[in-house]
């Protein structure tokens, strides 16, 4: 295997290694192909063929005459207008129509004779059905099947037609019996058609691991040994020599027998790589793991040891404990730093590139100069200098902080000695480029953004300060939120990010709401989750209902009726609310910070019907807003161009108000 990466922009976003290792269904096409080349995604597991992979971008294709059809991997759901199988990734496209790589290539003949039926001629529909296959598979289908017109019978389309360039996998590429398999040569393995496994199985390769999903297969009886497809027509290596991997050859032994990986630390139950000299095991996927990463979760690069030494740390992704005593990741810097081989190596905590031998960028990060105790030059604003304000009891909706654009209130801050430019003192700390647990590249800080954006993670519209890579977006509150991240709402335990392999959806405490990006307590049943939107809300906020500036309340249980001061509706006083000093009042959260909490009052944001002045709602008699023909309530609303008193106080107001102009 080759250890140069190659970028296949059409097909994946990671890099990916050319591979011949062994054959697989890709995830290009979903089919076994009669080759073992192919492009192959560790952090992914995602498999191209050679021949998918190496596709032309634009094809002209007889069952689309009209138009070109293009390369793309599929955006949602689709199926193959010729053969109407679900299409796995790639696909050719034009408009609403769709072709699978397969059928692109090997376009199904509209009839043919065939030996099922050899009287009668097959046709193939052309409307989707449910069927009955009527050859050996018998299998229910749903899709556009062939179908003898007189007889009434039905069939896959892979059952009954095969074109001449491609064997049929059961008659030629697949013997029916293999005597001498370089795994298991003990017993010959023969080939099983109906896809039936034994019941003493266990349903998984002895070899790869994964569960048997093909009606073909390899089997051997007495020893209970079972192959998958890919592992029998091309088998791991029986031994090797890999430096980068250990440093004396490795000896696959195809058994299921209890291990500890001494590279990962984690348990594994058949087909290791042994070392014989020196009792080393690890497993297959964890041969060529790469030597030296970056990862989400720290800003120094973390190098891979099959030994990590005394250490008493947690995992720095899945804060459990590491075993010192086996191998990981570990910062050459940071003494304590270590990660568990199996999540440092996840697509959501790596961006898939090895960085042996790449030279580490050097660049200067830090955000501004200190020229004395005071005084600060910010690459921000390098045409002014800011001094240190003190703000202890300040609570001014109308000095407004240009990187989070929420108001000071006390916060000391930094302000520009020659105009109104201001920075709250934790916010002229953030630096210019940082790592963050929901992207895996580097973000860079950009300060002057043009119109507007929304943060990825909670959905704000901002036009403040951002941290940006490639397409992903978070405002700088947002990604101020690192681990262990202390809130005051739960102040037992510390929180963290950990994202599940696939999406679960868990309860925020703070809101109520369903979501799958969470902070949550690490603790044995605990079960407190927090979503972004929820953990960066001010935990202090000035508003024009109270003199005093509010505080946010986690939610209490009570008997009585609560109702906001500001909408007047009833509140569920289990979910968090904002209070005044007295707390004799009670307001929704999302009443107090409104729609447009990380816009700048003053700023012009520009839509699709034209430019909207971002005002302060702080008249004492609140104006109308245009859509919905109430009083606008929330703090911050947009003044419709061209008119005195014409107004937008939220969101769904604006995305209305739009629709119906």
């Amino acid at each position: 295997m080759d250890s140069e990466g190659v970028l296949r922009p059409l097909i994946h976003d990671h890099l990916m290694m050319p591979w011949n290792n062994d054959l697989r269904k890709g995830d290009c096409c979903g089919r076994f192909e009669a080759t073992s080349d192919g492009y192959y995604c560790k952090g992914c597991h995602f498999f191209v063929h050679k021949t998918c992979g190496e596709s032309p971008k634009y094809i002209e294709h007889p069952s689309h005459p009209a138009h070109t059809l293009q390369l793309l991997s599929k955006q949602k759901y689709c199926y193959c207008n010729l053969c109407g199988r679900d299409i796995k990734d790639l696909c050719y496209h034009f408009d609403k129509f769709d072709v699978d790589l397969y059928c692109a290539k090997y376009p199904p003949p509209e009839v043919i004779e065939n030996s099922e039926t050899p009287c009668h001629k097959l046709t193939l529909l052309k409307e989707k059905i449910e069927f009955s296959c009527d050859a050996k598979c018998e299998e229910i289908g749903y899709g556009f099947p062939y179908k003898c017109l007189e007889c009434g019978l039905t069939f896959h389309i892979d059952c009954v037609w095969h074109p001449s360039e491609v064997k049929h996998l059961s008659e030629v590429i697949h013997p029916v019996e293999v005597k001498n398999h370089s795994c298991h040569s003990l017993h010959p393995l023969k080939l099983i058609l109906t896809g039936q496994l034994p019941g003493y199985s266990d349903g998984k390769c002895r070899l790869c691991e994964k569960k048997i999903d093909s009606p073909l297969f390899y089997h051997c009886p007495p020893c209970n040994f079972t192959l998958d497809m890919r592992c029998a027509l091309n088998p791991p290596s029986i031994s090797f020599t890999d430096l980068k991997t250990h440093d004396h050859k490795l000896t696959l032994l195809p058994r299921l027998d209890s291990f500890t990986c001494n590279v990962c630390g984690l348990k594994g139950d058949r087909s290791p790589y042994i070392c014989v000299e020196c009792n080393f095991i690890i497993h297959q996927e964890c041969v060529g793991l790469p030597r030296l990463i970056n990862i989400n979760r720290h800003y120094h690069r973390v190098s891979r040891t099959n030994l990590l030494g005394l250490v008493n740390s947690v995992c720095g992704v899945c804060r459990q404990k590491v075993d010192w005593t086996w191998g990981g990741y570990s910062c050459q810097r940071c003494s304590d730093y270590v990660v568990h081989s199996k999540w440092a190596t996840r697509n959501d905590v790596w961006n898939g590139k090895e960085l042996e031998e790449v030279p580490e960028e050097t660049e200067d990060n830090e955000p501004y100069v200190e020229l004395d105790d005071n005084t600060i030059k910010h690459f921000s604003h390098e045409e002014h200098y800011l001094r240190l304000h003190v703000n202890g009891d300040l609570c001014d909706v109308n000095k407004r902080c240009s990187a989070c654009t929420h108001s000071v209130c006390l916060e000391s801050f930094y302000g520009c000695m020659e105009c109104d430019f201001i920075l709250h003192q934790n916010c002229a700390k953030f630096p210019k480029r940082k790592r963050h647990v929901l992207h895996n590249e580097s973000l860079t800080l950009f300060t002057r953004e043009v119109g507007h954006f929304w943060c990825n993670v909670c959905g704000r519209i901002s036009n403040g300060f951002s941290y940006q890579s490639g397409d992903m977006k978070l405002d700088v509150i947002c990604c101020s939120v690192l681990e262990p991240f202390l809130h005051p709402s739960h102040r037992d335990h510390p929180l963290y990010y950990i994202s599940p392999e696939r999406e679960i959806k868990e309860v925020c405490n703070g809101c109520n709401m369903w979501g799958t990006r969470m902070l949550m307590c690490i603790e044995d049943g605990c079960g407190f989750f927090l979503c972004f939107k929820c953990a960066t809300l001010p935990l202090v906020v000035k508003h024009r209902v109270d003199d005093y500036p509010l505080s946010l309340c986690y939610g209490e249980k009570a008997n009585g009726i609560y109702w906001c001061e500001i909408c007047e509706k009833k509140m569920n006083p289990e979910k968090w609310f904002y209070t005044c000093k007295d707390q004799w009042a009670s307001l929704h959260t999302e009443c107090v910070v409104g729609d447009f909490s990380g816009v700048m009052p003053g700023s012009v944001i520009k839509a699709e019907t034209g430019s909207y002045e971002v005002v302060l709602n702080k008249n004492v008699s609140r104006p109308f807003c245009r859509q919905c023909k109430s009083h606008c309530m929330y703090p911050i609303i947009y003044k419709i161009p061209e008119t005195s008193d014409s107004y937008l106080c939220s969101d769904v107001c604006i995305k209305r108000f739009t629709k119906k102009d």
